[in-house]
């Protein structure tokens, strides 16, 4: 078993201040893999000291130290990304090919957009006498989740990076391991002391002593909206800034002009996609009434050819789910769904045929779902899709937006233009049309209880700017004839 029991403190690796440990479960076979140590109030304190005093220094630093920086911490995490994917396998249950295709290349994706938009920022603007300047927001408290850990640390700690501020990080306790090969990245890339630290700790002994400590100038959280929202409120006293990503119900709107086979089974796909445990995953599909049948079937035949292993197994397999207390919360959701009346298409409780052990939950699909049922309105995060009919174009855009989440949406059809004026009815923060992907170049985020701020691009950059006004900056225009 792997005991990795210290944190990463101003450049060194320490011991915590009381011990307590945790071990870390392998989802597939429910064996514990690791044992990491659960932080405290007197390690944040000790964390923010060290990102404080770094600060000094690293929040004048120039744009070629900052860009010199990032572009190491590149080269050394592509010399560690393998060790970063078995990780992110082991410890959540991600299956190696996407690991090794998408979570773990998405560290390497935000560090070069970091990079990309640290060269041509502009952080100083002038306009008549008057200079706008954009300077880092200081010591940046940073709570990531085990869905999809490296993107989510690295679309954080690239674009804090790269404006000038200093880091505190607590990754999820679920799944620490991808964290802590993180900070040795760090470390062996020569980040300055200070600049970059980690304790790992869960939400009621790191998470709240961050939000509340007053020397940490900004919290950055991504996870569940009631985590989120104990943040804000926890942060609340001191006044610091807080950015949000949080939950989503998101809807794919198929229209009647789409070419239904094709759509339902990318829709299903997506939604199965790293076992659907994504905040921004399509789990709500809308299907036009009078195609209902076709798309039914279409959704069925790829949830039962759906292959669910070992997430170290070869192959294209679906993983488990992260942790017991997920599994039977999906597995409490989908007896809801058929409670209700849903009508269940593919999958339902239990494991998959064969597996006695791991966190397995069976591809699922209900039909004829209504919006106002419970597995149409809760984020279930498990592999379960649920199907509504819909009569009119207007009626799926209001059902689509009759959630208390507005994170992602999707649309499909056989018209472009079409597609784009019911993206632009949509309440969500991000719009996929016809099965396009993600763009991390371009702002991710929420509207509604998914959130508020936004990361990826330069739009996740600026939200660890602080912006100036200098007056007089440049002197007055002598008058004519003076």
């Amino acid at each position: 078993m792997d005991q990795q029991l210290q944190f990463y403190i101003d450049g060194q690796w320490v011991d915590p201040a009381t011990p307590r440990t945790l071990d870390v479960i392998n989802p597939s076979t429910e064996e514990v893999i690791a044992r990491v140590s659960l932080g405290s109030a007197t390690d944040v304190d000790r964390a923010v000291q060290a990102a404080r005093h770094a600060f000094e220094t690293f929040g004048h630093s120039s744009r070629e130290e900052r860009l010199a920086l990032l572009e190491r911490v590149l080269a050394t995490y592509q010399q560690h990304i393998g060790d970063v994917a078995r990780a992110i396998s082991l410890e959540m249950g991600a299956p190696q090919w996407l690991a090794k295709a998408a979570q773990a290349p998405m560290g390497v994706a935000h560090l070069k957009q970091a990079i990309k938009v640290l060269k041509d920022f502009d952080f100083q603007t002038v306009q008549g006498t008057t200079a706008t300047l954009y300077e880092p927001v200081g010591v940046v408290g940073m709570i990531t989740p085990w869905n999809w850990p490296i993107n989510q640390m690295m679309c954080k700690v690239a674009p804090a990076l790269a404006a000038g501020c200093t880091i505190i990080l607590k990754p999820s306790e679920i799944a620490p391991l991808s964290g802590l090969l993180l900070a040795r990245v760090m470390h062996e890339a020569g980040a300055p002391a200070g600049v970059f630290n980690l304790v790992n700790g869960d939400g009621a002994g790191v998470g709240e002593a961050m939000a509340r400590h007053p020397g940490i100038d900004m919290m950055t959280f991504t996870g569940s909206t009631r985590a989120g929202i104990a943040v804000a409120k926890a942060a609340a006293d001191t006044v610091k800034r807080v950015a949000q990503e949080l939950g989503g119900k998101s809807a794919n709107i198929v229209l009647d002009d789409a070419d239904i086979d094709k759509a339902v089974k990318q829709g299903v796909q997506a939604c199965f996609t790293n076992s659907g445990q994504s905040c921004n995953a399509p789990t709500r599909m809308f299907v036009p009434r009078a195609k209902q049948a076709q798309a039914v079937a279409a959704a069925k035949a790829v949830a039962e050819r759906t292959q669910v292993a070992d997430a170290m197994a070869e192959g294209m397999a679906m993983g488990p789910v992260v942790s017991q207390a997920q599994f039977d919360k999906i597995q409490g959701l989908i007896q809801q769904g058929i409670d209700e009346g849903a009508t269940l298409v593919a999958g339902g409780t239990g494991r998959p045929e064969g597996l006695s052990k791991g966190y397995f939950v069976k591809p699922t699909v209900f039909a004829d779902v209504r919006n106002d049922m419970t597995i149409a309105r809760e984020e279930i995060f498990g592999p379960v899709l649920v199907m509504i009919p819909y009569d009119t174009e207007d009626d799926a855009i209001r059902m689509a937006n009759d959630s208390p989440y507005g994170l992602s949406g999707y649309v499909q059809s056989g018209s472009l233009e079409r597609a784009r004026r019911v993206a632009a009815r949509l309440r969500t923060g991000m719009v996929h049309l016809n099965g396009a992907g993600p763009d991390v170049g371009a702002p991710f985020g929420g509207y509604k209880q998914s959130g508020n701020g936004r990361e990826w691009g330069e739009h996740g950059f600026r939200e660890f700017l602080e912006v100036k006004a200098v007056m007089g900056f440049e002197p007055k225009p002598a008058k004519a004839g003076a």
